[in-house]
């Protein structure tokens, strides 16, 4: 009972099959013919339904199976060639998330901005103050120097950022740059406790004029004619704002033009002692080394210089508040490492031509809100001037991206 149930007789399937394909070898070929019939076996067969007869399902079946003209592509496989090259669509959900993403870096970098600005301010503001009742530049550049180098340190040791490997080729490199850095904000520093912090930054917007006379006397870079014109009304409104001062003096004007010129050769030495590519630092790793070089390089002048004068037991004796001396230099040093850290993070992320126009307009921050909180009195000559000179700092900015076209043969 079980084997009729599940098939044939092993006799009658020979005898059947033997039949069938003896039939069909005495045919000629016919591709028409068989390709149509083949093809309406293989599409019913997928049903269990005989193409010929329902009496003779199996011997039908086997005999076209077993002739190998009858092959043709079965149903699932048309479906997989098919779904093989069709093309898909873009998912919406790959644009969303681009869109997003450009949107979250836009909000970054606007925020690193916004921070680079607040923390120059906060700097200005609070160096100032230091330096009226404490006239000792050297010794609050050198605290601040000492602060970054703690800050740095911690940044080292808690993985915050990665510390890095100097070789002693780099150390000789960064030596140099180190050197003109401390002296760049040092003279700065003189400068603040000479005048008013919006004249010191005037007189600074003469950067341009002398990174162009630098660059082309050490690197050979010619100016073009554009930015030639952009350093006229630099230079004219740093004079006009300087004529109208009030309060003016020869000491703050010079130690700021000495702050320009060391910031300024800061930058041509970056290129002229250039480290070797493969040996080359990453901007805020380089900051960091500097920093600390500074420290090294600035503390035994300032005990040379100023003496130790930063005690508390000196500081009553002066007449001074501790407290507020010292709250008000801690504040000033750590906006002090905090802007130059976000500068230099914005550096990474934008052009050289980006940050010089942030930077012009960081100034344009500074000087405003110096005169609103310290409540400078400014004529209308003085401010023309001013403006006039930052007007052209964000000319030279824009002309310096322009590069002169390729001479063709």
């Amino acid at each position: 009972m079980q084997s009729s149930a599940f098939g044939f007789p092993s006799s009658i399937l020979f005898l059947r099959s033997s039949k069938t394909s003896n039939r069909l070898s005495n045919r000629r070929f016919d591709p028409l013919c068989h390709s149509s019939t083949s093809r309406s076996v293989e599409i019913n067969s997928l049903f269990g339904v005989s193409a010929s007869s329902s009496q003779q399902p199996s011997s039908l079946s086997f005999s076209l199976r077993s002739n190998p003209w009858s092959r043709v592509p079965s149903l699932t496989e048309r479906r997989t060639s098919s779904f093989e090259v069709r093309a898909t669509s873009v998912p919406d959900s790959a644009d969303e998330s681009e869109k997003s993403s450009s949107i979250a870096r836009m909000l970054q970098l606007g925020s690193l901005f916004g921070l680079w600005y607040l923390f120059n301010i906060y700097f200005n503001i609070y160096n100032k103050q230091v330096l009226k009742v404490y006239p000792y530049p050297v010794t609050v550049t050198a605290v601040q120097f000492a602060l970054g180098t703690v800050l740095i340190i911690l940044m080292w040791t808690s993985n915050l950022y990665r510390r890095p490997k100097i070789s002693g080729s780099q150390l000789a490199a960064i030596l140099p740059l180190a050197i003109v850095h401390t002296l760049g904000n040092l003279f700065t520093n003189m400068s603040l406790g000479k005048v008013s912090v919006s004249f010191t930054h005037t007189i600074k917007a003469m950067e341009p004029f002398f990174s162009v006379v630098l660059s082309a006397m050490f690197l050979g870079e010619l100016p073009t004619l554009w930015v030639v014109s952009s350093l006229v009304p630099i230079v004219g409104g740093v004079a006009l704002a300087s004529a109208t001062e009030a309060s003016f003096n020869w000491a703050g004007f010079w130690t700021a033009m000495a702050s320009n010129l060391t910031n300024q050769s800061r930058n041509v030495l970056s290129k002229k002692f250039m480290v070797k590519k493969e040996e080359s630092l990453d901007n805020i790793t380089l900051f960091s080394v500097i920093t600390i070089m500074s420290f090294i390089l600035l503390a035994p002048v300032a005990v040379f210089m100023e003496g130790v004068k930063f005690t508390p037991s000196y500081l009553q004796s002066a007449g001074l508040n501790i407290r507020d001396v010292y709250i008000r230099s801690f504040i000033a040093a750590l906006c002090f490492h905090a802007y130059q850290q976000v500068s230099y993070m914005i550096l990474q992320r934008v052009s050289p031509v980006t940050h010089s126009v942030g930077n012009c307009v960081k100034r344009v921050v500074v000087i405003v809100t110096s005169v609103l909180f310290f409540k400078i009195p400014v004529s209308s000559i003085n401010a023309l001037g001013t403006g006039v000179a930052l007007a052209g700092v964000f000319l030279y900015s824009r002309v310096k991206s322009i590069k002169p076209k390729a001479k063709t043969a």
